[in-house]
């Protein structure tokens, strides 16, 4: 798989592109993980990475999504932009995904690309808005890696995310596959979708696609409508873990999760301070799927290392989740967190004012803290990966 990959690498990517990738995306980032374990000894909170809402807005309404997107547009101003990336700078932390809603229907995203260009930034994306125009901009940035959210098939995707959805997005794929761009495919797996994402013949699609990395997600019910049936078994679960370690030996792309460490041990990115969410109007969230916060970025005269080393809330979360569970708590503990984040005083940026509500009402269910039936990465690659370079991998070794 290796040989492979990397003659993927040499061979349909950019060359200026695959170099930049190299040095801000991996190089950085192992000196992102680096500075953050660090601080962990010291006992100091600062996440090497961060989630960067740009907007609220979407042009899709996909089912189960927690994003309003019907009120109230929100645009993260260019002051607190700058604001988050330049601490991180000071820090260590070059890496950011952004996501909204859509990002790409963010105007001023083309600049922040221009003005951080000693970054490297995650684009989550549903894929329609990649024009050749678009794909220009991306290519000329170089600083840019998109990643596409595709979950299944035409028929499941579509199901989720709206008629046309998914041969659009393909569409768009062939786009940055001929730009030579690096991207990747984010896929959320759900109760509905599990066998056909998981299938060999979806990952070798999408690498012919030119994907060279594929995010898988499992779905969370979360929102005003959170769709139920989509929830993930336990037995589904069990079976994902065995599946992405069977895919990662046999083809030629990075296979990531953001749930189990190289010892196949659950962990919340948030408990273990690896990354938080900041929602477009500034507030510092535990994960963009909690949509409430204390703290704001402009708080502390704009110092937002000191703002989050120093939040009781994200300490407080720290600790919660650790006295219950390594895995999800929304969805071993709904209610107890529910209380948790009310007790706090934090409060909901969702901007539908329900999502407190919303969260009281999930039934609890299994997670992937899967005691008894962990397993541990066998392939050298993914476990040197999962302790040393990005938090979806792991890096908490």
């Amino acid at each position: 798989m290796l040989a492979r990959y990397a003659y993927r690498l040499a061979t349909e990517l950019s060359p200026r592109l695959a170099l930049k990738a190299g040095y801000l995306y991996a190089y950085k980032g192992m000196r992102a993980i680096s500075a953050y374990k660090k601080r962990m000894k010291r006992g100091e909170l600062y996440p090497p990475f961060m989630f960067i809402a740009l907007t609220n807005t979407c042009n899709l309404r996909c089912h189960g999504c927690w994003v309003e997107k019907e009120g109230t547009a929100f645009f993260m101003t260019p002051e607190n932009i700058d604001g988050i990336i330049e601490t991180g700078k000071k820090h260590n932390a070059f890496y950011y995904t952004l996501l909204g809603g859509e990002p790409l229907m963010h105007k001023g995203i083309w600049d922040v690309f221009k003005r951080h260009s000693d970054c490297y930034f995650q684009v989550i994306t549903n894929g329609m808005l990649f024009t050749e125009e678009n794909v220009k901009q991306l290519k000329a940035a170089g600083n840019v890696t998109p990643l596409i959210s595709l979950d299944g098939w035409k028929g499941q995707n579509d199901l989720r995310r709206g008629e046309g959805v998914y041969e659009s997005a393909n569409e768009g794929l062939d786009r940055l596959k001929k730009a030579g761009i690096l991207f990747g495919i984010a896929c959320t797996a759900t109760g509905m979708n599990m066998d056909e994402v998981m299938s060999d013949e979806y990952v070798q699609h999408f690498i012919k696609k030119g994907a060279m990395y594929i995010w898988y997600y499992v779905y969370r019910p979360m929102g005003e409508i959170p769709h139920p049936e989509y929830c993930v078994k336990k037995e589904q679960l069990i079976w994902m873990r065995r599946r992405l370690l069977e895919l990662r030996r046999k083809h030629p792309i990075l296979i990531i999760d953001t749930y189990w460490t190289a010892d196949g041990e659950a962990f919340c990115p948030a408990a273990m301070g690896l990354g938080y969410h900041i929602g477009p109007r500034g507030s510092i969230e535990i994960c963009p799927a909690l949509s409430f916060a204390k703290e704001r970025v402009d708080d502390n005269g704009g110092d937002l290392y000191k703002t989050i080393n120093e939040s009781p809330y994200l300490r407080g979360f720290q600790k919660f989740v650790t006295k219950r569970t390594k895995g999800c708590v929304i969805l071993e503990h709904p209610q107890e967190l529910h209380e948790f984040i009310k007790e706090t005083g934090a409060k909901d940026f969702s901007g539908r004012n329900t999502a407190f509500a919303e969260l009281n009402s999930i039934k609890p269910r299994n997670s992937h803290h899967l005691p008894d039936n962990e397993i541990p990465e066998d392939y050298w690659v993914y476990r040197f990966l999962k302790k040393q370079v990005f938090f979806g991998m792991g890096a908490i070794g």
